[in-house]
């Protein structure tokens, strides 16, 4: 008997996961969308050192004991300020980025469907954070 747990995975295409991150946008509610302030959704196919906090390249010590990615589960990030600290002066120059990363979803969800639903609810939960929601209520709206 095997201990191997069968893991979700749906591969797409970067152009097919540009349309599911471009179908969740559409999805957004407008006043949503209209708050937005020089912010840019990208998406990259894995969290770099960068994103996960950390000032080294992404080696050995980015992994656990099972030798997996740390965060390989990170399915996006708000990068830049909450309208709450912009509030104190912004020096609008270099976007906001929210970053939705493809791999994480491909391994977390194991449909098309399923991603494009997933895509759209981490874009609103960085977009809570852009509006500066912490992560405790964000889980208490239900984007954990």
């Amino acid at each position: 008997m095997s201990n191997h747990v069968e893991v979700p995975m749906y591969r797409m295409t970067d152009e097919e996961f540009e349309v599911a991150v471009a179908e969740a946008l559409d999805a957004m509610p407008e006043q949503f969308m209209e708050a937005l302030q020089n912010v840019a959704v990208v998406w990259e196919e894995e969290p770099s050192a960068y994103h996960l906090g950390h000032d080294e390249e992404w080696g050995a010590e980015m992994r656990d004991a099972e030798g997996e990615d740390e965060f390989d589960d990170l399915l996006g990030l708000f990068d830049g300020l909450s309208i709450v600290e912009r509030a104190n002066g912004y020096d609008d120059d270099i976007p906001d980025v929210i970053t939705v990363f493809k791999g994480p979803h491909e391994r977390c969800f194991d449909s098309r469907e399923e991603i494009v639903e997933e895509v759209g609810k981490t874009i609103i939960h960085e977009l809570g954070h852009y509006f500066g929601l912490s992560e405790d209520q964000l889980a208490a709206m239900g984007y954990e």
